[in-house]
């Protein structure tokens, strides 16, 4: 009888795949015994598996410029690394080892930007594309950084008033400014909204070019930026939003000759099942097709194109380790592990928007399985993975009790931290777990290092005023 866990995982899915193995029934993530680490650090744990940022920029590289050369597309394309996605310094610091740019989200994302510089990380050639609703401090950054000689950071205008407050700022400018525009895309059908809050109408950007821009000598309009929700998908949303983008360039391209980029925003879809197959190489090329086509079939030559990877860049070297503590049968259907963390401070976009993750036990794959639910440690009844109404079932190993039961979700590195409230107050004063990273050396050995330790009892009391 094929009851085992491993049966269960071969009967469903194709594997081993890229990442992931098993050896001596144990559970290996990029060739990293996770075992091994947990034996050294415990659980829970966050992991960051380094090199798999750098060798996702670099396919997102390949499969444009590969693409560029299939459609013959004159203009150029440039990766930008959406910071808000990770602010870690060890992301930042791996994410510039690839030659990309950098996007920014709010005023205090333009002090990381400072930070980079006086680092030597980055010089004041590389492109920092400043997206977001600009309060005056925001804008006051950006001015800053501007007149300082970051003769490539690109405001982003997101609401009609940013012009006149970057107007008002920039003081000391030497050759014009270049700035963006934003559309405010129409959303999704399912969304509560028809419009995105963010960017100016259709109807109104050429209008606004020509009564705020064209005249102004301060500034140069170069960008114009597309986004939508739901990222770089295959669908006829998707492809219908991108050519309505397309066809506002071309009519602002007639009237602006100095607009030469298209910022098509974030961002490639991340592996979040087994099951999951994304075409990028397919999804690439066809961007740069419609786009092209359109060009061509409106006399306009195609665009510079940038994107914004956040998810696609950094989602992919995270994994979250947890031991299961306990187990509850609750009635005759629901039977619950509890783990020893929440789901709600280390992967809240669970149980805020249903995220999805690969999930894995780390051990007993020989073990027969079973049918659980999975819970967290705090008390409210929203900490619980299995978010889907009951619709996605979950199996894991059944419980031994000489041996520990322990479970990994992968793929989770991007934005669980900052939503999580990292360092900060904990739901139920759970701590936040220990943090490591992972990297290889030259002889293709991993190595470890402990990033933050278990947050303790004191730095939240602290924070609390005790």
């Amino acid at each position: 009888m094929k009851n085992k866990y491993s049966d269960l995982i071969d009967q469903t899915f194709e594997f081993p795949q890229d990442e992931f193995r098993t050896e001596d029934n144990e559970l290996y993530f990029h060739n990293i015994p996770l075992m091994e680490i947990i034996k050294q650090y415990g659980t829970p744990l966050k992991i960051t598996y380094l090199p798999k940022i750098s060798s996702q920029i670099q396919r997102a590289k390949r499969l444009f410029n590969v693409s560029r050369a299939k459609v013959d597309y004159k203009g150029s394309y440039n990766y930008c690394y959406c910071t808000k996605s990770s602010h870690f310094s060890f992301v930042l610091e791996e994410v510039l080892k690839n030659d990309v740019n950098l996007e920014t989200s709010s005023a205090f994302d333009i002090n990381l930007i400072q930070e980079l510089y006086e680092q030597g990380l980055i010089d004041k050639d590389i492109y920092i594309i400043c997206n977001g609703y600009k309060r005056p401090q925001y804008i006051e950054n950006i001015a800053g950084m501007i007149e300082d000689g970051f003769h490539n950071m690109v405001p982003v205008i997101d609401n009609k008033d940013e012009i006149d407050l970057l107007n008002e700022a920039l003081t000391d400018v030497k050759e014009p400014v270049k700035i963006g525009i934003r559309i405010a895309s129409e959303e999704e059908p399912k969304f509560d909204f028809y419009t995105s809050r963010l960017g100016i109408r259709y109807n109104d950007i050429v209008s606004f070019y020509e009564e705020k821009i064209k005249e102004n000598k301060k500034f140069s309009f170069k960008m114009l930026h597309f986004f939508i929700n739901t990222g770089i998908k295959d669908s006829a949303y998707y492809w219908n939003e991108l050519a309505k983008c397309v066809n506002v360039y071309c009519d602002l391209k007639k009237i602006c000759p100095e607009l030469d980029s298209l910022n098509i925003g974030g961002g490639f879809p991340i592996k979040n099942s087994l099951a999951n197959t994304y075409e990028y190489e397919y999804m690439s090329e066809e961007i740069l097709a419609q786009i092209k086509n359109i060009c061509t079939n409106r006399g306009v030559e195609e665009p510079n194109i940038f994107t914004e990877f956040g998810s696609y860049t950094v989602g992919e070297s995270g994994a979250t380790l947890y031991s299961i503590i306990g187990q509850k049968q609750q009635n005759d259907r629901e039977l619950w592990y509890m783990i020893d963390s929440s789901f709600i401070t280390t992967l809240p976009d669970s149980w805020g928007i249903n995220q999805r993750w690969i999930m894995f036990p780390i051990n007993n794959w020989n073990k027969e399985y079973q049918r659980v639910f999975l819970g967290g440690l705090t008390c409210d009844s929203q900490d619980y993975y299995n978010n889907e109404a009951h619709a996605n079932a979950i199996f894991l190993p059944k419980l031994d009790k000489e041996e520990p039961l322990y479970i990994g979700f992968f793929h989770t590195g991007a934005y669980q931290e900052s939503i999580g409230g990292y360092g900060g107050i904990q739901h139920c004063l759970v701590p936040a777990p220990k943090h490591i990273i992972i990297d290889v050396d030259e002889d293709g050995e991993y190595t470890t290092k402990l990033f933050a330790k278990e947050q303790t009892y004191k730095s939240m009391l602290k924070i609390l005023g005790y």
